[in-house]
């Protein structure tokens, strides 16, 4: 067994405390990855207080791996040590299904997806993640992360990357679409990029005007302020794709009167709320109201490339498990532009 050190939340109204455990030795499929950078995402939170009522204590948290290759199976060809490896939001599925089948893991028809943290293997073991010093995953569930791309400022792109660009390429964001992007956090500034990346004429939409400097430097061709009653009158039926990253209750009417006929507003926000869609909203012009999660590894690691390819990256605050509390606090207050990253290099002294 490979003794471990990290951070867990032992119930729901604890903090995250310095916990020692011990990561299974690696099997002839397995990888050992030395944990350099873990990202924090807004789940981390929800789950570690069980606001979603599904937490399972204790809990490491984190799910926005990059690292190093310490040690590989005997059965590994993708990785050696010393190389770049990255682990996301899940490492284990059924592997049968025809979800797992066409790389959609994420959607795993036997309710057999194992997530990183905050679940429990096979074996019915917890899962630990990635606030701690190092991982042991089969390599299906490894992504190879680009060279070129700082690894710690590509941390987020395992959850905030992929829950963004996974709908925008369903949905075909592209050349000739105009595509709206709602919230200009964590989420909203990846979709914010990779819509621009791909081509899309992209609208941000903020209720603030000090954002409307920052979403034009991330790749906004337009921002439009919502403030203000029918703000949305002079935009409808013009958007073919609106992606709803914010988490937070919100009036969606107004978005829905901006889509196309046969046009799609998707959500990967988790409001604690319920969200209301009046059927006139969308059943007068064939609308679609969607959700969607994160990707499965095929698409992961595609949106790896793509973001090697473009240079794309998160916006990060670097943080230390010394100011966890701080960075957790500002999260839930919107105080980071736009995620924190947890440095774990000298964790250990490693």
């Amino acid at each position: 067994m490979i003794k471990t050190h990290g951070y867990a939340a032992q119930s729901a109204t604890s903090a995250p405390a310095p916990f020692d455990f011990e990561r299974r030795d690696p099997g002839s499929n397995d990888v050992h990855i030395a944990i350099d950078f873990c990202g924090i995402c807004h789940s981390d939170i929800h789950q570690a207080r069980n606001e979603w009522k599904s937490s399972i204590y204790p809990m490491v948290p984190g799910h926005e791996i990059v690292g190093t290759v310490k040690q590989i199976g005997s059965a590994v060809t993708k990785f050696k040590v010393g190389d770049r490896a990255a682990v996301g939001c899940l490492i284990d599925s059924c592997r049968n299904c025809d979800s797992c089948n066409a790389g959609e893991e994420q959607y795993c028809e036997n309710g057999a997806t194992i997530w990183t943290y905050n679940s429990k293997d096979k074996k019915g073991n917890i899962n630990f993640g990635g606030y701690s010093d190092s991982i042991v995953t089969d390599e299906r569930f490894v992504l190879k992360m680009p060279l070129n791309l700082d690894p710690a400022a590509a941390a987020p792109l395992l959850c905030a990357g992929i829950t963004t660009y996974s709908p925008l390429k369903h949905w075909n964001a592209g050349p000739g679409k105009k595509v709206g992007i709602i919230g200009l956090g964590g989420l909203g500034h990846m979709g914010l990029k990779f819509s621009h990346a791909l081509g899309a004429h992209t609208v941000q939409f903020t209720t603030s005007a000090s954002k409307i400097e920052s979403a034009k430097k991330l790749g906004a061709d337009e921002v439009i302020l919502t403030r203000e009653s029918n703000w949305h009158v002079p935009h409808a039926g013009t958007f073919d794709f609106i992606l709803d990253c914010v988490s937070a209750k919100h009036d969606l009417t107004p978005y829905l009167a901006l889509l196309k006929r046969d046009s799609t507003l998707c959500t990967v926000g988790l409001p604690e709320e319920p969200l209301a869609i009046p059927a006139f909203s969308v059943g007068l012009a064939r609308k679609s109201f969607a959700g969607s999660s994160v990707g499965g590894l095929k698409e992961t690691q595609e949106m790896l490339d793509f973001c090697g390819k473009h240079n794309i990256v998160a916006d990060i605050e670097m943080t230390s498990f010394a100011k966890l509390d701080e960075a957790w606090d500002r999260v839930l207050t919107a105080d980071v532009k736009y995620r924190f990253v947890l440095d774990l290099k000298t964790l250990n002294n490693k």
